[in-house]
């Protein structure tokens, strides 16, 4: 398994080196990845187009096409009708959901075309080439450590599960793993799709049922943001952490500012489409086949080193 960033550093090295001597029949590759319809897969169509757009104008020979989809069934019939017109030489895609996609994922690959898949997994894992995702197990594991420490290891706890995904199993499958020998209690656990309208009702929900809740961990920041907004019109005073995790600006910014409830982030930049998209192109204009598991890290993001990770002119 992969773990450096430095990989994705190499094969864009390799593709400047490379660029006079690129082949003469032009490569499509097609990247296809969810729409934007929450703060991180908005993150996730900006630096895919910026990536296309990079390389078109670099290589002539090589053409990025990037389709968004707006549901699981879309994306399906995106990736089909892609693959009927023209000849894909590589699809990138970031799955809506797992298990709708494997199959139709696996009939492209039965033709030849090489298979990068991002972020959210299939549930076939040796149809891809090439994946490239956040260390979502550590994402879940880290924060739940972080709460056995703070709360003293008892508690209530309640979850906001995210899609159904393999990443989403990861990061439920970390948590569970992190509080386990403790005391603390998962009261109840149930989707809220990683959006804020879904979790924000989920949340009041748990608020409604539940007189005690110690700490909320919403699987991500889009949900944390219906989490915190559903507690704060509730009035409840008992609630002492609420906790997300990806990254997202405005949550890093209250980490920087030392808030109470929100102390602690995990980072999962939406920015490894492009990492992935640039590593995949490699190996056509770089002669640098590259195949494998590249993971990042998911350290705790404090007040100590949250500035290392702010970044307030982007879309997340």
């Amino acid at each position: 398994m992969l773990k450096k960033k430095w990989i994705a550093v190499a094969a864009l090295g390799s593709m400047l080196m490379a660029s006079h001597a690129i082949a003469q029949d032009k490569k499509i590759i097609a990247v296809s990845i969810p729409a934007a319809d929450h703060g991180w897969t908005s993150g996730v169509v900006y630096h895919a187009n910026a990536a296309a757009k990079e390389i078109n104008a670099a290589f002539p020979n090589v053409e990025v096409i990037v389709k968004t989809s707006p549901s699981a069934s879309d994306q399906v019939s995106a990736i089909e009708d892609l693959s009927a017109s023209r000849k894909i030489d590589a699809l990138v895609i970031l799955p809506y959901s797992s298990e709708e996609l494997t199959g139709p994922v696996k009939a492209i690959k039965d033709k030849g075309t090489f298979i990068t898949v991002v972020d959210r997994g299939l549930t076939d894992p040796t149809i891809q080439g090439l994946y490239v995702a956040g260390d979502n197990i550590a994402v879940g594991k880290n924060t739940a450590k972080f709460l056995v420490d703070k709360l003293g290891g008892k508690g209530n706890l309640v979850v906001l599960r995210g899609i159904p995904t393999v990443i989403d199993d990861e990061r439920i499958k970390g948590f569970q793993d992190g509080i386990a020998g403790s005391d603390l209690k998962v009261l109840d656990m149930q989707y809220a799709h990683w959006n804020s309208d879904e979790a924000f009702k989920l949340m009041q929900d748990y608020l409604a049922k539940y007189p005690h809740i110690d700490a909320v961990w919403a699987n991500d920041d889009d949900g944390l943001l219906g989490v915190l907004e559903a507690v704060k019109q509730s009035g409840r005073t008992d609630i002492k952490f609420a906790l997300g995790g990806n990254g997202m600006k405005e949550i890093v910014a209250k980490v920087i500012a030392k808030d109470p409830m929100t102390p602690i982030e995990t980072p999962y930049p939406p920015s490894m489409i492009k990492t992935a998209i640039y590593m995949t192109v490699a190996q056509y204009v770089g002669q640098a086949p590259v195949r494998g598991v590249v993971k990042l890290d998911a350290p705790l993001i404090t007040p100590e080193n949250a500035n290392e990770y702010y970044f307030p002119d982007s879309p997340f």
